[in-house]
């Protein structure tokens, strides 16, 4: 699994019927010793409700297809879980308010 803040949204509405019913969001990794963002991110369809500006584990590749929501769909990320607090070396990085 990747951490990643979640930096926007995406709205298709002409999609591939296997996708309707998929919130998608954009996601940038996090560097783990800085919590900033990193270069670029990807397209993560939502399987937890994250909002922009949120913390969140997301998974890629055969992985993102192991939800509720997302198996059996073409999707090659897939938002996993809403991260409350980030740690490293006993200092916080973030927290969610």
């Amino acid at each position: 699994m990747i951490i990643g803040k979640v930096i926007g949204t995406v709205v298709a509405s002409q999609k591939e019927r296997e996708l309707i019913g998929l919130k998608f969001l954009a996601v940038a990794p996090i560097d783990l010793l800085t919590g900033e963002v990193q270069g670029g991110g990807v397209i993560a369809a939502d399987a937890v409700g994250a909002g922009v500006g949120e913390v969140v584990l997301y998974a890629t590749g055969s992985s993102a297809r192991q939800t509720q929501i997302t198996q059996n769909r073409p999707v090659d990320a897939t938002i996993m879980a809403i991260v409350d607090t980030f740690e490293v070396g006993g200092e916080v990085l973030y927290l969610k308010d």
